[in-house]
């Protein structure tokens, strides 16, 4: 095969930059591509060349083959590396390219196409002898035929999106009264986010190990694995954390479960990265679950404990050479972990965010890894995944790395939007997590009640900085030093800071020196200013150093406190509003998005709790639903509008 020169990323995001650093650093050329809401993104910023390829949603952008074909005939790429997600198991897109003359850097057509369908991979993974769950993976798609098979498999069961993954388009189910309805919603997601709405149903296996083994094959026939991961910490079927080697894998179990992929991939003879899932039962039986023909999120922990690049191998198997490692050459050393960084509330159900990023600063200083692409001034869309990035540790032992990625995670600064940091933080420091006594069902089991995933209360100490720094800003903004600027200096000031729908009164006594006392909460806090800027704080609370990142604009305050941001208001000088939103008849929309079903018309009579509007937002649908008894008096939406968050959807009286 030809030698590669210039690689174009059909990405966005993390994968694109992270694809780029390995090819820039190999001496490739790379070029991005974007649309119209990645036009100053740092996928495009990082490319030697960018080309534009249409509009936000992905379907005229990110899903359109013509166009990235146009991008790389019009770049002079002559091969095409399609990341994660969007076209990366897209049997078409793979002959589109290799028809265009272009290098898929992937596995061939028939294997991604196999392997994309749930329903027909299993089929192939049960004649080639690799241990299958109980199910059904037939032709038939109509209710009737499902009905009957998943009373056949029995409950709980799970319905799973057959060209699907990430969650989409997947539902557990524990009684057949529930059964059409998470049908329609699984077939709505399916088609939406991957073009069919074909399902399968499965035997659900109540909180098992989800364990995944790194493939790697050349065009000479070599196929071997890389070890394997732990990827059991998921929210909604999506994966948060992840971790190599697996904490109760064994010797024979690493050998069998390695055996059992390499069956999976020499069926259809595979080329390049490929991993293969099972699931881990208590009593050590494994199953496949699915197999991913492209490289996945969590690749940086299978490189920490190999010391070797995904990437750089992906290229050199492009061009046709074979693997630089044989089976019993692939070492093991130490132990890595990673987690997901997402744009998303766990208090609100982990709803996406949207927002502009005011301000991104990874914490590198201590060995940690982090792959994102995120800069600041950037807006969050809701037209992709969440995912921002990934913090990635190693150490020499299991415990080693979980407090060097503990540390990463609570000094990374994010400012701007909500994140899933504190649960990630929370996640790390569960004494079972330590013990790694964990299944599927440990977020499920352990944080149904836990503080992070509540809606956040600020401590004294955190509304006591906050009402310095908006003190300050005012002083700043008459050209004064703190304390330094008002005639009765003496008077305490009164402050009404807010979180959301709650709100705080804080008085503050600024006296000599940058000292102030601010009383909060039946508590007296002494604050002494030590050193800022328009980024940073350091002050001495109550005798104890520390600092602050943190942006203020006006009355909205940006403020980190390990491990994670809060938007404050200052509403000292606002018109208090009587009306909650809890007792209020407004529906808003709760984000960014389409609307994709609307279950109601004016007129109708809901009652609170009743499912009216149904939101698709970054690749997952959202139901909304009243928030009291009432009658309809008007829906100002329809199916296919766009909406922008906190617009006013319909309104019940």
């Amino acid at each position: 095969m030809p030698a590669l020169h210039k690689i174009l990323i059909a990405n966005r995001g993390e994968i694109a930059c992270r694809i780029q650093r390995t090819a820039q650093a190999l001496g490739y050329r790379t070029v991005a591509v974007f649309s119209d809401a990645d036009a100053d993104a740092l996928h495009v910023q990082m490319a030697d060349q960018a080309v534009h390829i249409g509009p936000a949603p992905v379907q005229q952008s990110y899903l359109n083959i013509p166009a990235i074909l146009e991008a790389a005939r019009r770049s002079g790429a002559d091969a095409i590396h399609p990341g994660y997600g969007f076209l990366s198991e897209n049997a078409e897109f793979a002959r589109a390219c290799e028809q265009a003359g272009l290098t898929f850097i992937g596995p061939g057509a028939d294997a991604i196409e196999l392997m994309g369908s749930k329903r027909l991979s299993k089929l192939a993974m049960l004649e080639a002898g690799v241990p299958c769950i109980a199910g059904y993976q037939g032709a038939a798609q109509d209710d009737a035929t499902l009905l009957r098979e998943a009373a056949r498999i029995g409950y709980p069961l799970m319905i799973k999106a057959s060209a699907g993954g990430g969650g989409r388009g997947m539902r557990l189910v524990h009684d057949a009264a529930d059964l059409p309805a998470q049908l329609r919603t699984a077939r709505s997601e399916a088609l939406h986010g991957f073009g069919s709405a074909e399902l399968i149903l499965e035997q659900a296996l109540i909180e098992p190990r989800h364990v995944e083994v790194q493939l790697f094959g050349d065009r000479h026939g070599n196929l071997l694995y890389l070890g394997e991961r732990d990827c059991s910490i998921q929210r909604r079927h999506q994966k948060v954390i992840e971790e190599a080697p697996c904490p109760v894998m064994t010797g024979e179990l690493r050998q069998a479960m390695g055996e059992a992929a390499l069956k999976a991939g020499r069926a259809v003879n595979y080329v390049g990265a490929g991993t293969v899932e099972f699931l881990l039962d208590a009593r050590g039986q494994f199953y496949f679950l699915e197999m991913n023909t492209r490289l996945q999120v969590e690749h940086p922990v299978t490189e920490l404990v190999t010391g070797l690049d995904l990437v750089a191998w992906q290229l050199h198997v492009a061009e046709g050479l074979p693997l630089p490692l044989t089976q019993y050459q692939v070492q093991l050393n130490g132990h890595a972990m990673e987690v997901r960084l997402y744009a998303e509330d766990p208090a609100q159900d982990f709803l996406p965010q949207t927002g502009r990023i005011a301000a991104w600063e990874p914490a590198l200083a201590h060995g940690a890894r982090v792959d994102h692409g995120v800069c600041a001034g950037q807006s969050i869309s809701a037209f992709y995944d969440p995912l921002l990035g990934k913090l990635i540790a190693h150490g020499a032992t299991r415990e080693e790395a979980r407090r060097k990625l503990l540390r990463a995670v609570e000094d990374s600064v994010l400012l701007g939007v909500q994140s899933n940091q504190r649960l990630l933080a929370s996640l790390l420091q569960h004494p079972q997590f330590i013990d790694g006594a964990f299944s599927t069902g440990f977020i499920p089991r352990h944080f149904a009640d836990h503080p992070c995933l509540q809606p956040l209360t600020p401590s004294a100490e955190q509304l006591a900085i906050a009402a310095l720094l908006f003190y300050q800003g005012t002083a700043a903004a008459h050209r004064a030093p703190l304390a330094g600027w008002r005639n009765n200096a003496s008077e305490p000031l009164l402050y009404r800071l807010a979180l959301d729908e709650q709100d705080w009164p804080v008085q503050l006594r600024a006296t000599a020196q940058g000292r102030c006392q601010v009383e909060v909460a039946g508590r007296t806090i002494e604050l002494r200013l030590v050193e800022h800027d328009e980024r940073t704080v350091t002050l001495d609370l109550d005798g104890l150093r520390q600092r602050h990142a943190y942006r203020l604009d006006a009355e909205q305050l940006w403020l980190f406190t390990r491990p994670g941001s809060l938007r404050l208001v200052d509403r000292t000088h606002a018109v208090i509003d009587s009306q909650t939103s809890v007792s209020s008849g407004t529906l808003k929309a709760p984000m960014d998005g389409a609307i994709v079903d609307v279950l109601v018309s004016e007129g109708s009579v809901v009652s609170k709790g009743q499912l009216l509007v149904v939101l698709e937002a970054m690749k997952m649908e959202h139901p909304l639903k009243a928030g009291i008894d009432g009658i309809l008096k008007r829906v100002q939406v329809k199916v296919g509008d766009q909406v922008k968050n906190r617009q006013v959807l319909l309104q019940v009286e």
